[in-house]
């Protein structure tokens, strides 16, 4: 099966995308994907690199992974690693990847479940894998939502128990599912 990626807004807005949403902190994220120098790790729909480049004094080996041409232009303007893939068809061997995270991208991946398995098929046994989204419990989330839906983006949110159920039948273990502000984080390991 083909899976097309929905990239097309992505590239329009690259050019902002930076600016609008340089207020965001990572804190949280970060605390729970406990990165060491030297790991690989992976950044899936992280568009611009922007959450990539607050990491980047980790000394750890960051690549940007993303099907937006657009954000990908700007995450080399940053000089950092990018992969142009969509999540369920990752370039990555088996049981190589040390860390992963994913903020604000899951609900527009095309084939979640497919992307589920992919992304626990390349983290590595004892890895980290921390996805960051807006937690669909919140009203305003649920608001979000539906003006993705008119926007046509496709998008799917998931209830932070449901993202983790989820990944733990696609063969990952759930080590902590939190929520702070209107974000949740679910966080796994293989």
């Amino acid at each position: 099966m083909t899976t097309r990626p929905r990239y097309g807004h992505f590239n329009w807005v690259a050019p902002l995308y930076d600016r609008v949403f340089r207020w965001l902190g990572h804190d949280t994220l970060f605390n729970h994907l406990q990165v060491e120098p030297g790991q690989v790790v992976l950044d899936i729909g992280g568009g611009t690199g922007r959450v990539a480049a607050a990491l980047s004094g980790a000394g750890a080996r960051l690549i940007v992974v993303d099907p937006s041409p657009g954000m990908l232009s700007q995450t080399l303007d940053k000089r950092l690693l990018a992969a142009r893939a969509v999540a369920e068809h990752l370039p990555f061997a088996t049981s190589s990847i040390d860390r992963i995270y994913i903020v604000d991208a899951f609900h527009h991946f095309a084939d979640q479940t497919a992307a589920a398995g992919e992304l626990v098929r390349v983290l590595r046994p004892g890895g980290r894998l921390v996805i960051e989204e807006p937690d669909l419990r919140k009203l305003a989330v649920k608001f979000l939502a539906v003006a993705e839906k008119m926007a046509l983006m496709q998008s799917h949110f998931y209830s932070p128990p449901a993202l983790a159920g989820l990944f733990s039948a696609a063969g990952a273990s759930v080590i902590d599912v939190s929520v702070e502000g209107f974000n949740a984080h679910v966080v796994l390991s293989k």
